[in-house]
């Protein structure tokens, strides 16, 4: 497979003569350091011919880095970039900055800078700001009738949506790209439980979405502000030229759908209790008729706040964005991954189907999902060791945020030994600490749930720090039960209903990205398992 850059990457090398001069250096010393494994850094453009060069396979060759230097390895970009950075996937850094030492680890005014276009949301938030945000989200994901919210929209979404859609691709015997079938069925799902309403893009016609599309925008930019120079990226904002002009129409088109929909949910709040228990998506009905979305919670904690409605909105415009983007992507990237390591490890999906067909109740073997497809209950998914174990190992190899950046306060000393200034970015590779052998055992390469598994069959339990995927200390991921709900729910139904076969020839690779996608989809053909 021959070497192809992103059409982003390669627009830049050409407006920018300093990276290929980089290249050019790169290339004229390459002979000299061709027994290094280690990057060499070269007067004036540092360390960066070695990004450029190996940017078509950027997270394995980190991994390769690391794996080489112990773990961490400090990253000197060029002269006129002032920055250095930190690689590393040290679980004791890793313990040490995430929650040890939290306080000095801030987002800081860098990230909120890459990330702009979440405001001030609790991914950007700091300090009070950000103590307050969580307490609210903790009191939404922890609330009773959210739960059940969460279970009925995750179900009925896979009944309604997920379910009839393979099951007319089996029927034709269509090539799906089931990469591009999660993240529809995430970005409903997620749009269900954030505003209260669902878009419908799971249909078989594969409506288009303004605001999908202007969120994939945003992240494809937001990549791009991680490896190019600050001051390079942040003068074609302040221009408005090439990937920044479209990350600031992408920007409107985000803020016009976000408003739409708190407007819609003000509106029925403002008209009382009868109009709020009719607006609930079809089908997802709580046990009185409605359902406890993110935005009707939020709305009903206004009056204490004493905010105004327009400084109320701002809040809740970043808060949903910041959910939005956590929800979508992540349990999509996750999915994806998933069914791609299934396809590719046969003996998995048979200890699976069998877990399903064991504790599947009886009153579900007749179906649930029309046409004697079986559809499972949030609940009794729950009990499956085996299924969130195998769900936990795709996240071990392929974490849907492959790496996370932080910068001290104050300069001190690593765990590992190493030292962290004011000015240095600590990266931490997420998808490299999943391939270590020191942290994982020399199976770590291999798709293995039984590791996950204990002695008594239940499910194990590993530090946060060693796996990463929803994040360690104070910052824990509210949202992973919320994320395994929708993951076992899609899976489960899946794996009963259909056999599901990746595409002969079908190229599988990371795509450069803030989210671990895949960079050719997931071409499939699915066939009904039962008739």
């Amino acid at each position: 497979m021959g070497m192809a850059w992103p059409a982003s990457l390669a627009g830049i090398l050409k407006a920018y003569p300093e990276m290929l001069l980089a290249t050019a250096c790169f290339i004229l010393f390459r002979r000299l350091s061709r027994n290094r494994r280690l990057p060499v850094c070269w007067p004036v453009v540092g360390m960066l011919p070695y990004v450029v060069t190996h940017v078509h396979h950027l997270h394995d060759w980190t991994a390769d880095v690391l794996r080489e230097s112990r773990y961490s390895f400090r990253f000197l970009g060029p002269w006129f970039a002032d920055k250095e950075v930190l690689l590393t996937c040290d679980p004791a850094n890793v313990n040490h900055i995430f929650n040890v030492n939290f306080s000095n680890y801030p987002k800081g005014g860098d990230f909120a800078d890459i990330f702009d276009v979440l405001g001030n949301g609790i991914f950007n938030a700091d300090a009070e700001s950000w103590r307050s945000q969580r307490r609210m989200a903790h009191a939404l994901v922890s609330h009773a009738r959210f739960r059940v919210f969460l279970a009925r929209a995750s179900r009925d979404k896979v009944r309604r949506s997920l379910v009839p859609l393979l099951r007319l691709a089996a029927e034709r015997g269509e090539v799906l790209d089931l990469q591009e079938v999660f993240t529809r069925f995430s970005f409903d799902s997620s749009c269900t439980l954030i505003f209260g309403a669902d878009p419908g893009s799971l249909s078989p016609d594969f409506p288009s979405s303004p605001f999908a599309h202007a969120i994939d925008v945003a992240e494809k930019v937001i990549f791009i502000r991680h490896v190019m120079p600050k001051t390079w990226w942040k003068a074609l904002r302040w221009l408005k030229l090439g990937h920044e002009r479209r990350f600031a129409e992408a920007w409107e088109t985000i803020d016009r759908c976000v408003a739409k929909y708190i407007s819609q949910r003000r509106e029925l709040q403002r008209s009382g209790p009868t109009a709020q228990m009719t607006s609930a998506p079809k089908g997802v009905e709580g046990e009185e008729g409605e359902g406890l979305d993110m935005l009707t919670s939020y709305l009903q904690q206004q009056a204490g706040t004493g905010t105004s409605d327009v400084e109320f909105d701002r809040f809740l415009r970043d808060t949903a964005l910041n959910l939005m983007i956590a929800g979508r992507d992540t349990t999509s990237a996750g999915l994806s991954w998933f069914f791609w390591l299934l396809s590719t490890n046969p003996e998995v999906e048979a200890k699976i189907l069998e877990e399903l067909r064991d504790q599947l109740p009886a009153e579900y073997h007749a179906g649930t999902g029309g046409d004697g497809l079986a559809v499972f209950d949030p609940v009794e998914l729950s009990k499956m060791a085996y299924l969130h174990a195998a769900l936990c190992e795709a996240l071990r190899l392929y974490p849907p945020v492959p790496f996370e950046h932080k910068a001290p306060l104050k300069p001190e000393v690593l765990p590992s030994g190493a030292k962290v200034y004011e000015r240095t970015r600590v990266v931490v590779s997420i998808y490299a600490m999943g391939r270590m052998e020191g942290i994982w055992g020399k199976d770590c390469k291999e798709f293995r749930p039984e590791r996950w598994i204990s002695e008594t069959g239940k499910v194990k339990h590993e530090p946060s720090y060693k796996f990463l995927s929803f994040n360690a200390g104070p910052r824990t991921c509210l949202g992973k039960e919320i994320a395994f709900t929708q993951m076992k729910a899609a899976a489960a139904a899946i794996i009963y209903n259909f056999k599901v076969e990746v595409v002969r020839a079908h190229v599988v690779a990371p795509k450069l990205s803030i989210i671990l996608h895949m960079e050719n989809g997931l071409k499939v053909t699915v066939t009904r398992r039962h008739k």
